[in-house]
């Protein structure tokens, strides 16, 4: 499955521009098998996007964008989300207690909200996402160099906020996935890898190689 795990929803992301319906439309128009809805600090959507799964028969997960004192951190397995702003190190312990999932987001952004080389620090994390559509290339790649240093596992998503830049990057998942469970357990055996779509090619999704 191939699946862009980081959009924002509007008005559930003040900041985003396309609404759950939008979304799912334009994930189909360009072959996305399925979307992770990640609001800012929020899983308020959580409700009306599994009932809206379950009309449309598409695959829609929730997670939340955290942001925390070193970055901001994809989230999911969490029931309750911190209701003030915390640090990676407390977040990560409340994700791991839940048996849950952290992927940093945007490692290397240039607006104080990516974790950077702080992810040293966090051998517990779950995923990077070095290739982050909202984010430059040369950032992007300075993450996905940090990230296979590490080992750690490295993701693709588009962090859209417009339907235009929906799927820009995705991460395949090789098996199916039905619900958040599938997904927490398939994050945490690390067999993800990142794609990017190309809007003109025949082939539509193009496999990001590793350094080397």
């Amino acid at each position: 499955m191939i699946i862009d795990t980081h959009i924002h929803a509007y008005p559930t992301s003040d900041d985003s521009k396309m609404t759950l319906e939008e979304i799912v439309a334009q994930a189909r128009i360009i072959g996305l098998d399925g979307i992770c809805i990640t609001d800012h600090d929020s899983q308020e959507i959580m409700a009306r996007a599994h009932e809206y799964r379950k009309q449309m028969g598409y695959p829609i997960f929730v997670g939340a964008e955290v942001f925390t004192w070193e970055g901001d951190v994809i989230v999911f397995g969490l029931e309750r989300l911190p209701e003030e702003r915390v640090s990676a190190r407390y977040l990560l312990d409340l994700v791991n207690k839940a048996n849950g999932v952290a992927i940093s987001a945007h490692l290397f952004r240039q607006n104080n909200r990516g974790m950077g080389n702080s992810i040293r620090e966090h051998k517990d994390l779950h995923g990077v996402e070095a290739f982050n559509g909202s984010t430059d290339h040369a950032n992007n790649m300075k993450a996905r160099d940090l990230d296979m240093e590490l080992g750690i596992p490295v993701f693709g998503a588009s962090d859209a906020h417009n339907t235009e830049a929906l799927g820009k990057f995705a991460t395949v998942f090789p098996n199916g996935l039905r619900d958040e469970k599938d997904l927490i357990e398939a994050i945490k055996m690390g067999k993800v890898y990142p794609v990017a779509y190309n809007h003109s090619a025949d082939v539509k999704w193009t496999v990001i190689p590793p350094i080397g």
